[in-house]
């Protein structure tokens, strides 16, 4: 493991529910092998996508656990701390530290629209605890906004090491790498990923990896390489579906698409609802052209 395990392909790792939605620890065991096994780099459990807020505490350290005890020697696991709460998000924190966890990633204050000191107070005491911290800024769902000049905050005070960015607005990060050059920019939506890797990113946490592993490390690889061109037809391969990423239905659509691909995806816990019959239809249509496409 190196000085930074957030960089590399990190997957957003869906979590499997049984038909009766208890958590199947046993097949996310599986899947967290699988994907270290087909080439990423690690995993952020208890994400939006692993459905954190759906779970006990009691799940939510088991799953900590459970990704940490299947990971091989080399493979990151970078646990979201996300909660209402500073001194709940610290607890995560300080759980996921005792676990063996490598680094947190941390959404800013999300129960009301925290102003900026209230957002430094927050990843100042997530910091604390003594893991990296990567921020995750999400403000279409957070309500909070860590703009480049908050985020260099953040990093001249040594609260955070990175950012998953998912505003989705590439020119953000040119702005960010003028006022914060060593703060590292992860590329936080599926389908931004060639217009960041571009702009300096060096990580993506993604979740169409979920399915297709091998298929967006090497669009990840081109993206970042000498041989960018050669990533513009993948990228238009897999892009109707990888911005699913960005849509309300992303869990429940790269699931489906998941169960399509010969891996496990399966229900969500209420209040998410199964995809309508005009949704599923469409993602079908989509991830069967990928598979034929030799997407894998």
């Amino acid at each position: 493991m190196g000085l930074s395990p957030w960089r590399g392909v990190l997957v957003a790792s869906a979590l499997p529910f049984t038909s009766d939605l208890r958590v199947d620890y046993d097949r996310y065991a599986e899947h967290v092998a699988w994907l270290a096994a087909s080439g990423c780099d690690g995993i952020t459990p208890n994400g939006s996508l692993g459905e954190y807020q759906t779970l006990t505490d009691g799940e939510r350290a088991r799953v900590v656990d459970t990704a940490i005890a299947a990971a091989p020697p080399g493979f990151a696991v970078i646990p979201g701390v996300a909660a209402y709460g500073s001194a709940e998000s610290v607890r995560w924190a300080e759980q996921a530290a005792a676990a063996g966890a490598h680094a947190v990633m941390c959404l800013p204050p999300n129960s009301y629209r925290a102003d900026i000191r209230s957002t430094m107070s927050h990843y100042r005491d997530v910091a604390a605890v003594g893991l990296p911290v990567v921020a995750y800024n999400n403000p279409q769902d957070t309500k909070v906004d860590l703009t480049p000049q908050v985020l260099a905050q953040l990093h001249d005070a040594g609260l955070i090491c990175a950012v998953k960015e998912f505003a989705g607005d590439p020119r953000r990060a040119y702005e960010l790498h003028e006022l914060a050059p060593e703060l590292d920019l992860l590329i936080g939506s599926d389908d931004t990923v060639l217009e960041f890797a571009l702009a300096g990113a060096c990580g993506w946490v993604s979740g169409y990896t979920n399915a297709f592993p091998r298929s967006c490390i090497e669009l990840y690889q081109l993206a970042l390489g000498p041989e960018l061109p050669k990533a513009v037809p993948l990228y238009r391969q897999l892009h109707p579906l990888l911005r699913w990423d960005s849509k309300t239905e992303f869990i429940q659509a790269i699931k489906f698409s998941m169960d399509l691909a010969g891996r496990y995806g399966g229900p969500c816990r209420p209040p998410r609802q199964p995809l309508t019959d005009q949704q599923a239809a469409l993602l079908r249509e989509l991830t069967e052209k990928a598979i034929a496409e030799g997407m894998a």
